[in-house]
């Protein structure tokens, strides 16, 4: 059985313990995956560290072509990272190929970063004395990643920071492994200096030794709310930087005006695709006055709709859960729905399919919930599932208030064709990603991506200008070149610009 390994300092790095790597569609382990410790995350540091002497100081010209050639191989190889994504995760491969096309998204970014990196000048600020700026890297950085997006989240972190001129350390999720490695030897191809990208597999050591290392000057983390704070609190409390977002409740909300049909299908999309394992998932749907009857009836139909199968599979359009327990949560889920009062429209649970070699596999059909109330667990919690809780109310009003209540800000989204609604609901809705008519509102590299509220902790969201800011520290330099003839005095006074 194959077992994957780190990646440190350009090569593959064994180590003693293992976990299992599983198939989501067949629920057979087909890997390990080593599971590294402080002493593998100090041993990447210690390349990281080697290696920013020079990475540091090479130009943006250089940077950029790395960038420019890691993107052309990006899309060389998509079809099989696409593949290796899936037999992973249990995501369809077009899904797969996705997820690499935004995350790619922020790679070319970074081709263009020469003129974002660009700083300011101010001359004469006072006689004889001119100001500029510009950005420096920060050193050897980190990123904690999920299982959902095993190749874009990293791609929104590792691009940014190594463009900017830092050197990386990537803690991938234990559960879909083989991508970080994947990556790795893409970089190692474009000419990435070995060092600068480096990969260290593991659970909660491997976390808490990149959280207090005192090599590591800052820390991206994409995960769970809980987490999110504890990775915030723990590595702050170690003086780095910290990006950390956290989880998510959706709401896509419906006014009587929408066409229901297009709204409809775009909220089934956004709530079942990748068996809504997405911290971007419409995991809600408020239902506004007439919308509610009509919006469940053809809900309901496209729920029952969705194909359900292996990844690979053509016509998939959505694979099995990530792990039996992930299952397993996710259908007593709609039982405690049902017991709590909501009605179940559709019921996803004990989804078999007809193919025996896929009896252990860790599907669930997709589930439809109606008059779910904000008082239900089916409303409260994340369940990170293919779930989607309708929730009715009376007015936009209403459902603005709705919105605002719940601890969490990620996306949300308005369905309607009334251009005042759209625009009273974008100014006064507290979720930092917002759609028009668009269920899964994840903006394009050049923008940042983060939420509101519990979904972000701190202040820094991921890539784009945030990712950009993050990732360097400003210099500011008052510069005065004087002829010989015309040395002026030193004053004791506080300088001013007179």
């Amino acid at each position: 059985m194959t077992t994957i390994p780190h990646w440190i300092d350009g090569a593959p790095a064994s180590g003693t313990d293992t976990a299992p790597v599983f198939n989501p569609a067949t629920g057979q382990e087909q890997a390990r995956v080593t599971l590294g410790g402080a002493a593998d995350v100090d041993a990447a540091v210690t390349a990281a560290a080697k290696a920013f002497e020079s990475w540091s100081e090479s130009s943006l010209s250089r940077r950029t072509q790395v960038m420019f050639a890691f993107r052309h191989l990006l899309v060389e190889h998509e079809e099989e990272l696409a593949r290796i994504i899936s037999a992973e995760h249990g995501k369809t491969v077009d899904d797969a190929r996705g997820e690499i096309v935004r995350g790619r998204e922020v790679v070319e970014f970074t081709c263009g970063l020469g003129d974002a990196l660009k700083g300011s000048f101010s001359d004469q600020v006072s006689r004889g004395i001119d100001v500029h700026d510009f950005r420096q890297p920060l050193g050897v950085v980190a990123g904690i990643t999920p299982f959902n997006f095993p190749a874009m989240v990293p791609l929104w972190m590792h691009p940014m920071a190594i463009a900017t001129g830092n050197t990386f350390v990537l803690k991938p999720s234990e559960r879909d492994p083989s991508a970080a490695n994947f990556v790795a030897d893409l970089y190692q191809k474009a000419g990435l200096p070995d060092g600068v990208f480096n990969v260290v597999h593991g659970g909660k050591p491997a976390v808490d030794a990149i959280l207090a290392h005192p090599g590591i000057e800052a820390v991206s983390f994409v995960g769970s709310t809980p987490i999110a704070k504890y990775v915030h609190r723990t590595a702050t409390a170690h003086g780095k930087r910290v990006q950390a977002l956290g989880g998510a409740k959706n709401h896509a909300v419906v006014l009587p005006d929408a066409d229901l049909e297009h709204a409809a299908g775009h909220i089934t999309a956004g709530a079942y695709g990748s068996a809504g394992e997405r911290c971007m998932a419409v995991s809600v749907a408020v239902a506004v006055g007439d919308a509610a009857d009509g919006l469940v009836e053809i809900l309901e139909r496209k729920a029952r709709e969705v194909k359900v199968g292996p990844g690979d599979r053509p016509g998939t359009e959505m694979g099995p859960l990530v792990t039996k327990a992930a299952q397993e949560r996710v259908e007593n889920a709609v039982g405690t729905a049902a017991a709590q009062g909501a009605t179940v429209v559709v019921d996803g649970r004990g989804l078999k399919l007809d193919d025996a070699a896929y009896a252990d596999g860790f599907f669930t059909g997709p589930s439809l919930l109606d008059h779910v109330t904000t008082e239900m667990e089916a409303y409260q919690e994340e369940l990170f599932g293919p779930v989607l809780a309708i929730v009715r109310v009376d007015s936009l009003d209403e459902a603005i208030d709705l919105v605002n209540a719940n601890p969490y800000g990620n996306g949300t989204a308005l369905f309607t064709a009334s251009g005042e609604a759209a625009r009273r609901f974008q100014r006064r809705i507290k979720v930092g990603m917002i759609g028009i008519n668009v269920p899964v509102p994840v903006p394009m590299a050049y923008y940042s991506f983060g939420g509101w509220k519990d979904s972000l902790i701190g202040d820094s969201p991921i890539h784009g200008p945030e990712g950009l800011r993050f990732y360097t520290r400003p210099k500011v330099v008052t510069t005065r070149w004087p002829r010989p003839a015309q040395n002026t005095t030193a004053g004791f006074d506080f300088p001013t610009s007179n």
